[in-house]
């Protein structure tokens, strides 16, 4: 990681640039490249600087508000956000602080914000921690947490959200020998076969990662292909199966996937994947409508809302508003019928 992790930084706030002022999601924008350029250490620390302050932004709102007599441009208030999470969490103020400083005046068009920065930060660091801990749990947005209220009830709700606060540990399937798998790493294995570890780091740098001894998938994701139970030679269609755990899983029980995604991009991750781990499937980029034939088995993984993710994926609630849901109910029912 770089000396003062102002790259990392940096780089944290313009993925919250991109979430709360464009309505992109993190991986679309990770997925086109927005971090390459930086080293391994400093590509997780951005992201989970933006993951760590998309699940405190109220928080670090309510903090930054009683200092800031209108709201600074987003990219400031970005810089302002990561900084007084950092703060609360316990970073250094001196390193945090002058970070903060030096990618706002770096910036031409934000140069002459860097007093106002330096001065509300400082002001976060004096008081910011005992106040942070005062408040309420962050809240999901009114359009997703009021219909949720309605159906799960507002006690319910509160442990949802405190689970969303609170984020996700990292699970992972073994492409062979599960046991092995926990030796190496360590972590709790889980019932149903995932093995779950807590404050995993860098996942590139893990051991067996570039030996493709494992991949990265939510417990929860795993369990349709156990379900199905793929045999050795089965012919199996995997639809929707951008970024290809399933395909991966399928491929490893011996079943011949032919694995389906009109997304090209996402496609290339799946390529990936095999290729590090060594298995093998049929890529086909193409309309899941358009396509024919016959197949023993197949697994469909249709787009949905993904709000049972937010707490992997918090930028979730702030990218999107709920208006496309209608939309990807009739596409499920469509795809379900083809």
């Amino acid at each position: 990681m770089s000396q003062t992790g102002v790259q990392a930084r940096r780089s944290a706030v313009y993925l919250l640039d991109q979430v709360l002022g464009e309505g992109r999601l993190m991986s679309e924008v990770i997925g086109g490249g927005a971090l390459e350029r930086l080293a391994p250490d400093d590509r997780a620390r951005a992201q989970r600087l933006a993951t760590d302050t998309l699940r405190g932004l109220e928080r670090a709102d309510r903090l930054l508000k009683k200092h800031l007599s209108k709201t600074p441009p987003l990219s400031v208030h970005n810089v302002l956000r990561v900084a007084t999470i950092e703060l609360c969490q316990g970073g250094a103020a001196h390193g945090v602080v002058n970070a903060a400083v030096e990618i706002v005046g770096k910036n031409s068009r934000t140069a002459s914000m860097k007093g106002l920065v330096n001065a509300v930060l400082r002001k976060i660091a004096a008081d910011g921690v005992e106040a942070w801990n005062k408040l309420r749990v962050p809240r999901l947005p009114s359009w997703l947490r009021d219909p949720l209220v309605v159906a799960y009830g507002a006690e319910n709700m509160m442990k949802i959200e405190a689970a969303h606060f609170a984020g996700a540990q990292l699970d992972l399937t073994a492409k062979g020998d599960k046991g092995a798998l926990q030796r190496s790493l360590g972590g709790e294995m889980l019932e149903t076969g995932s093995l779950r570890l807590q404050d995993a780091g860098q996942v590139s740098v893990m051991p067996g990662f570039k030996r493709g001894s494992w991949w990265v998938q939510d417990a929860a994701a795993a369990i349709p292909v156990q379900v199905l139970n793929p045999q050795e030679d089965e012919k199996i269609l995997d639809l929707c199966a951008a970024p290809g755990g399933k395909t991966m899983q399928l491929a490893a029980a011996g079943a011949q996937v032919t694995a389906v995604d009109d997304n090209r991009s996402r496609m290339e991750r799946v390529t990936e994947n095999l290729k590090r781990t060594g298995l093998k499937a049929k890529l086909v980029v193409n309309d899941v409508m358009e396509t024919r034939g016959e197949w023993d088995a197949i697994l469909l993984d249709a787009p949905c809302s993904a709000t049972g993710t937010i707490r992997r994926h918090p930028d979730l609630p702030h990218a999107k508003d709920g208006s496309d849901f209608s939309v990807l109910i009739e596409l499920q029912a469509e795809m379900l019928d083809h």
